[in-house]
């Protein structure tokens, strides 16, 4: 029996079939012991979540498409390997992103304490190797630099690069995972930063418009 299997027990009826469904509509695969992760992670974060509230969501399927779904649809864009996932909160795109890719080394940073326990809760869980989860603020955090720097709902975008302006290598890249309204954020980037690419990310069972933007320093 799987170690993750006391775990998945809590589970109600449907959520596997809706997370593989939602894998199979961004052609995501993942073997037998990721999709157990991924389940695993819900039913930690459907617990925490009803006595730290850590996440405004409180629907466990509405967690499916909300996070987990939400954070594997940008897995296509994720290079690494070392990739700083910033405000972080309970570990979210960091942890689906790591569970999806083993070989991608994930830190996690985050200043409030309850999400930063739940992050070393849900690694030492899921018996995930390739994640560090870190509590401080992003301008006191000082690390190796990193090939990507995430963020899914941290700040507006000038906050956002300008705080880790100094945390990507020379050919790091931002990811920005965003709401249809960030044009206006776009236009007040910081000299020198410029948007590489702009990706609309159709998240299954979701309405709302999500895209990602992915920017890096001007040549």
């Amino acid at each position: 029996m799987s170690s993750l299997a006391p775990l998945l027990k809590s589970l109600p009826a449907g959520v596997a079939s809706r997370l593989d469904q939602g894998l199979g509509q961004l052609a995501i695969t993942v073997d037998a012991y990721q999709r157990e992760q991924l389940l695993g992670l819900l039913a930690l974060l459907h617990k925490w979540n009803q006595a730290y509230n850590l996440t405004a969501v409180r629907d466990i399927e509405d967690m499916v498409s909300r996070h987990v779904l939400d954070s594997a649809s940008v897995a296509p864009f994720i290079q690494g390997p070392r990739l700083l996932d910033v405000g972080a909160g309970p570990g979210l795109p960091g942890l689906v992103l790591a569970i999806l890719n083993p070989a991608l080394a994930v830190t996690l940073l985050d200043s409030n304490g309850k999400k930063v326990r739940f992050q070393r809760q849900a690694v030492m869980e899921l018996g995930l190797k390739n994640v560090t989860p870190v509590q401080a603020r992003v301008e006191q955090f000082q690390a190796a630099l990193f090939d990507q720097v995430i963020s899914r709902a941290f700040a507006s975008l000038v906050d956002f690069v300008t705080l880790t302006r100094e945390l990507p290598t020379a050919n790091g890249q931002w990811l920005a995972m965003k709401g249809p309204g960030a044009d206006d954020e776009l236009r007040d980037l910081p000299s020198g930063i410029r948007l590489h690419s702009r990706h609309l990310l159709d998240v299954p069972f979701e309405v709302a418009q999500r895209q990602l933007l992915i920017l890096d320093v001007e040549s």
